[in-house]
């Protein structure tokens, strides 16, 4: 067991443990540029940031700018989503419009219209899984997984009870019409590379 393991039990058995008592503790870490950390149900996950994840990240973005001025949309910035210690670092976030940071300066999950993740072989689970579930419960309109390893975007819609009532698949080529959601636009992902 580390010293961080020890801090982590202690925090826990005390009732202090926060999202931001554990991310001020990785802040004190070394941890490699270009890695994308977040905390998911409690466990903190580390991720290096490739070329393919980082170019389908960026068309998304530019995509997004049709409709959302630069301001109302975030890259790898925390978000506290519902449920137990959602840290989440979302690939690409877009906040509906006036929206507010709470007083911490952080964007609040209740603003949140659309949210992308690219998947990473090693945290898949978390996309498809209890993220899906949380982005779900906080009631996120459209959540979207581009998977470079299928070629396949998983587009979910309608947030119900903790989980979407609509999935569509749409081969990487394809065009992805949001046309119909909050976010109005139409997605190309003729340049999303695979892996």
């Amino acid at each position: 067991m580390t010293v961080l393991d020890d801090r982590i039990e202690m925090a826990e058995e005390s009732g202090e443990l926060t999202l931001d008592v554990m991310f001020e503790w990785l802040e004190k870490m070394p941890i490699p540029e270009g890695t994308k950390v977040e905390i998911v149900g409690g466990n903190i996950f580390m991720s290096p940031q490739r070329q393919t994840h980082f170019e389908i990240i960026f068309g998304i973005l530019e995509q997004m700018r049709a409709t959302y001025p630069l301001q109302r949309l975030a890259s790898d910035v925390r978000v506290d989503f519902p449920g137990r210690l959602n840290g989440f670092a979302c690939d690409v976030a877009a906040f509906r419009d006036r929206s507010v940071k709470d007083r911490n300066g952080r964007w609040r999950y209740q603003d949140v219209e659309f949210v992308a993740e690219v998947i990473s072989k090693d945290t898949a689970g978390n996309d498809y899984g209890p993220k899906k579930a949380a982005y779900a419960q906080a009631g996120v309109p459209v959540y979207l997984v581009a998977d470079p390893y299928t070629g396949i975007c998983h587009v979910y819609t309608r947030p119900h009870k903790g989980d979407y009532a609509t999935e569509t698949k749409v081969p990487f080529g394809d065009e992805v019409d949001l046309t119909g959601t909050v976010v109005g636009l139409v997605l190309s992902t003729d340049e999303f590379p695979r892996d």
